[in-house]
């Protein structure tokens, strides 16, 4: 009886579907795993925590993604072990998975670099939970701010900082301020455009800094016209109930968002394989982990460093896409006794966009900003979304609130008996947090990340 090879993929992230996609005609058995039921687009989730799209929006059931694939099966349940020896991948349900290749794309969570007691009241925005906790605890500092009388608390409830002047911070930064001054001001009687602070905290000396010097400065630019405040070669010395601590300087804020720093999950430490020190798989020149030819690394959890780089690929979606499509030519070259191939990444550019008309854009000579920045931004997105449906919807949701400046999805969930106060932690901000250190616990689906 013919055996098919069996690849077990753990992650249901841009390389993880990737990978399985791109084996659909392979004669292999995949089985991908993932604690969560769902693929996420992660560029768009700052839109879901500052109101402009909804969860369903940017995200879709991964077995609806493989569903038309008879090669594939999805397991909701958390990746534990990894027996090299036995070639098997025990799962935190009970179940003991076979596999005969096994690739690790279980992405990356939240770096507060040896100050985990500042996510109490600095929430990272890396999942669908922590953008609809942020949107609420955004949208509730407004309604508080409403009947405060205070002058001073007033004042801190509608002062949001964003720390980290990356891509994520510099599209938090402007989705807040553009909401909070043209949204949000005309929905409340006692709240004026001009009551709104955002400030964008960077240790560097310019924001983004991955792009040319010139497209920074024109960043700066597009985010101070739409009333961001940047703090550009600043170091954040402490976040408390009270806000952010610049050195002796206090910023009085009761909405902050981390939107710097991330590492690898746990499950990097679990493979039990060579580290960088960011904690992330070292790969070889085919993405196979080192000493490992059957077991992959890919995304965020990788550490792939191109012949005559200094510095590893950046975890961004593209590279984990492309890392997933050569590790399912390498398993195919493998199953035709071909020698596999060398990962070759292709940079297709960088780009963020700022607000209303406004991004920038970068892609070998060419740089953009402004408008056409922010129309190839729009595409581009639209363009890797999965599925139809949610491409359309997306598309008129931008359309419309482009016409009205209005956006749809304003909705606080919690009970007004359960909502913590701003100035408090979120018990489950120190849930997740704890995830990783906690016990295997019993039952088809713990806590914890892949």
């Amino acid at each position: 009886m013919h055996h098919r090879k069996r690849v077990v993929i753990v992650g249901g992230g841009f390389g993880g579907i990737r990978a399985a996609r791109a084996l659909a005609d392979a004669d292999v058995e995949i089985t991908l795993v993932d604690r969560e039921n769902h693929h996420l687009f992660q560029p768009l989730l700052y839109q879901v925590a500052t109101a402009g799209l909804s969860p369903g929006q940017i995200a879709v059931p991964i077995r609806s993604v493989l569903s038309g694939q008879a090669n594939a099966t999805v397991l909701l349940d958390e990746a534990r072990e990894v027996d090299h020896d036995a070639g098997t991948l025990a799962l935190a349900g009970g179940h003991v998975l076979d596999f005969d290749y096994l690739i690790a794309a279980t992405g990356a969570k939240t770096n507060y670099f040896g100050h985990d007691e500042w996510a109490k009241h600095a929430g990272g925005i890396k999942s669908i939970r922590d953008a609809v906790r942020f949107r609420e605890k955004l949208l509730l500092a407004f309604e508080e701010a409403e009947v405060e009388k205070d002058p001073d608390v007033r004042k801190a409830l509608l002062t949001f900082v964003v720390i980290g002047g990356g891509p994520t911070g510099v599209e938090m930064a402007g989705a807040i301020s553009e909401l909070g001054r043209h949204v949000l001001s005309t929905d409340f009687k006692t709240i004026h455009p001009d009551d709104i602070r955002v400030v964008l905290v960077e240790m560097a000396d310019r924001v983004l800094t991955p792009f040319s010097p010139s497209l920074s400065v024109s960043a700066k630019a597009q985010l101070e016209a739409i009333g961001v405040e940047t703090r550009l070669g600043v170091r954040v010395t402490g976040i408390d109930h009270m806000g952010v601590h610049l050195g002796d300087e206090l910023v009085a804020s009761k909405v902050v968002c981390w939107a710097t720093g991330v590492m690898p999950t746990s499950f990097a430490q679990k493979l039990g394989v060579p580290l960088d020190r960011a904690g992330r798989v070292k790969v070889t020149a085919d993405c196979s982990v080192e000493g490992q030819k059957d077991v992959f690394a890919l995304g965020d959890m990788a550490s792939f460093v191109p012949a005559g780089a200094e510095r590893p690929l950046p975890g961004v979606a593209q590279v984990a896409m492309q890392m997933g499509e050569h590790v399912a030519k390498c398993i195919r070259a493998d199953l035709a006794g071909k020698p596999r191939p060398a990962f070759q990444y292709w940079d297709k550019g960088s780009m963020a966009t700022i607000g209303r008309r406004r991004a920038i854009l970068e892609s070998g000579k060419l740089k953009l900003t402004g408008l056409l920045a922010w129309l190839g931004w729009c595409f581009v997105h639209v363009w890797y979304l999965i599925g139809f449906h949610n491409r359309l919807v997306v598309m008129w949701t931008w359309f419309w609130s482009y016409l009205t400046w209005k956006r749809g999805s304003r909705l606080i969930t919690t009970h007004i008996a359960k909502r913590v106060s701003l100035s408090e932690s979120d018990p489950d901000d120190a849930l997740d947090r704890e995830r990783s250190l906690a016990p295997p616990a019993p039952g088809p689906f713990p806590p914890g990340p892949a």
